[in-house]
């Protein structure tokens, strides 16, 4: 329970459906809203309400690995991270303890019998909303113990059933899709913010190694980013690399931006793994919407995804999720984009 409104509805509609209910909020960072808020929602549920401070873990996995990538020149994803290391991984270890049966969450997705009988993950109804994309590493014998109350409704109908029940919400509850740890600024303020200093200036160039400019520190630039780069061109220009080993951004027009498919690594599969080629919707950031692929393992958790059209923005370090019409297959991570 964040405190916002989809837990809270989340809550709400298993206690109509008969489910024995207790709230848990994660204490992680700075911006947890105040305990008495929390605690006058879980009044007015009437469910108890078990507050755990994962903050050092929290810390460990997912703010520290994003702070190392973008050092690494690379595009984080530390939503994707936290579901798997955190909400679904240190809460569920620790609740799975207790004897508790299920998790259940306020996620936008769906659960049921995949192609081959199995459980398996499916997009939420929302299309607008879906948050399977967030859930593509979750451990698949997780599957059968957790409960998504939300992924059969629109985001209309939850604030609808938020209205009727008249729940108590903390204010100020961010969406679920925004960085819970950086409580205010930009991203490029916290990592300078953490490191001490701002970032180091270095030189734009092109893909001949021609200097086109100068930029102000590599850690305020994403593969696929327009804005920001002040070169004169007689077209736009985009990040197309970072390379940290010497300290330059790549830059160039849109064309350049394209790319024939990408190597993923560190694998989840979310059905039994396959052993040879798959054909399969490739989602390569939140909001892409997708591009039919062939999956090529190139043994247990590693693949060559090849796109049956070239895609913009592959960026290395984003996450990438397997599709087969609504069911999520799995993902992994992007190391590295293929011409």
């Amino acid at each position: 329970m964040s405190g916002g409104v989809d837990s809270a509805v989340a809550a709400a509609l298993l206690l109509q459906q008969g489910f024995r209910v207790q709230g848990v909020h994660l204490r992680l960072a700075a911006t947890c809203p105040p305990q008495a808020a929390l605690a006058a929602l879980a009044r007015h549920l009437d469910i108890p309400l078990l507050e755990l401070d994962l903050s050092q873990e929290f810390a460990g996995e997912v703010v520290d690995y994003f702070l190392a990538e973008y050092a690494r020149g690379r595009t984080p994803n530390p939503c994707v991270k936290c579901n798997a290391a955190i909400k679904f991984g240190y809460l569920w270890d620790l609740l799975q303890a207790q004897g508790v049966d299920y998790l259940a969450t306020g996620h936008y997705a769906r659960l049921g019998p995949g192609a081959d009988g199995k459980p398996g993950l499916f997009r939420g109804r929302d299309r607008a909303k879906d948050q399977s994309y967030f859930l593509s590493r979750l451990p698949r014998q997780l599957l059968p113990h957790l409960l998504f109350p939300l992924g059969d409704l629109t985001k209309k109908e939850v604030r609808g059933f938020c209205q009727d029940l008249r729940l108590p919400l903390v204010s100020g509850c961010r969406e679920s899709q925004e960085l819970c740890f950086i409580p205010q600024g930009s991203y490029h303020e916290f990592i300078r913010a953490r490191r001490g200093g701002g970032g180091r200036p270095g030189e734009l160039v092109n893909r001949q190694g021609q200097v086109l400019g100068r930029h102000r520190g590599l850690e305020g630039y994403t593969v696929g980013q327009r804005r920001g780069l002040a070169t004169p061109a007689g077209e736009p220009y985009y990040v197309l690399e970072i390379r940290p080993e010497t300290n330059q951004v790549v830059i160039g027009p849109r064309a350049e931006l394209l790319a024939g498919g990408l190597k993923a690594v560190q694998l989840n599969w979310l059905i039994d793994p396959p052993h040879q080629e798959i054909e399969a919707v490739a989602v390569i950031r939140y909001r892409h919407p997708g591009a039919p692929a062939r999956i090529r393992p190139l043994g247990p958790a590693e693949a060559r995804v090849i796109f049956a059209a070239p895609q913009s923005a592959v960026a290395p370090g984003q996450a990438v999720a397997f599709y087969r019409d609504d069911q999520c297959l799995g993902g992994g991570w992007i190391e590295e984009r293929i011409e």
